[in-house]
């Protein structure tokens, strides 16, 4: 049974997050639907990263089992015509190596924020950005933001029904950066805690307008305590945009060995 990798663009507007849930539309069950209308086959697609409602995406990853070997190019295009009219599209399609799952083979997740920064309404941006009419200090708020990389227990800044099993993660980079009235803040790490992204921006957004300092965010770093957090920013500009994996050599070793495991026991 071949497995494809796809790469997943959506507007997270429409959905209640990726996971498919019962009080609204999911992503994850679109894929689904669009896989049942091209091959008829009723299957459970996995993702690499839960989005939460509202959250877009510019390179989610998701893997469906087939029962029939069908060309790549095709998977692609029969599920990106399926999807309509939501705002899904497949973007790429690969037949994939023994031991290559989207969500465990998964070595890094890379998010990007953005905060549109001037006085006037949003028009265009609007539910694609979160709007902030107070002058910002991208600068400051990059020197902030180095407070979270590394490894910490992010308590502080995770959702109180998070159901990671430990706080502690290791943020690799985080940068905050100005493009005209744009404000783009990226972050990558293994993986995050439940509202953790849009928990640090929202901190950053108040050393931005000169409310807070680093000393601050590092001060609520150290509480691990919820309600020293700033406020969450809004879903609206939060941005799922790479997923980078390990070596096939790495996951078919892995595979191999599991299965050596289950053969003993």
């Amino acid at each position: 049974m071949p497995r494809y990798k796809l790469t997943v663009e959506y507007d997270g507007r429409p959905f209640v997050g990726w996971q498919r849930q019962a009080n609204g539309p999911a992503v994850q069950a679109v894929i689904e639907r669009a896989v049942k209308s091209f091959c008829g086959e009723e299957i459970t697609v996995g993702g690499a990263g839960r989005t939460d409602t509202g959250v877009h995406a510019l390179g989610q990853v998701a893997h469906v089992d087939l029962t029939k070997d069908w060309p790549a190019k095709t998977v692609m295009g029969a599920l990106s015509f399926h999807c309509q009219p939501d705002p899904v599209a497949i973007l790429a399609c690969e037949k994939m190596h023994e031991g290559y799952d989207a969500r465990f083979s998964a070595i890094r997740r890379s998010y990007r924020y953005r905060i549109f920064n001037r006085v006037p309404p949003l028009t265009h941006e609007l539910g694609l950005a979160w709007h902030v009419k107070a002058d910002l200090d991208a600068d400051a708020m990059h020197e902030a933001a180095q407070v979270f990389v590394g490894h910490h227990d992010f308590t502080t800044f995770r959702h109180t029904r998070c159901q990671a099993k430990s706080p502690e993660k290791t943020l690799e980079t985080f940068t905050v950066r100005r493009e005209g009235q744009m404000v783009i803040a990226e972050c990558a790490s293994r993986s995050f805690l439940h509202n953790q992204v849009r928990s640090m921006v929202g901190t950053l957004r108040l050393v931005g307008d000169g409310r807070w300092t680093a000393d601050d965010v590092r001060a609520a770093l150290a509480a691990r305590d919820r309600t020293a957090c700033g406020p969450v920013a809004p879903a609206d500009g939060l941005y799922l945009t790479r997923v980078d994996y390990r070596s096939p050599d790495e996951d078919i070793a892995r595979a191999r060995q599991a299965k050596r495991d289950n053969a003993e026991t």
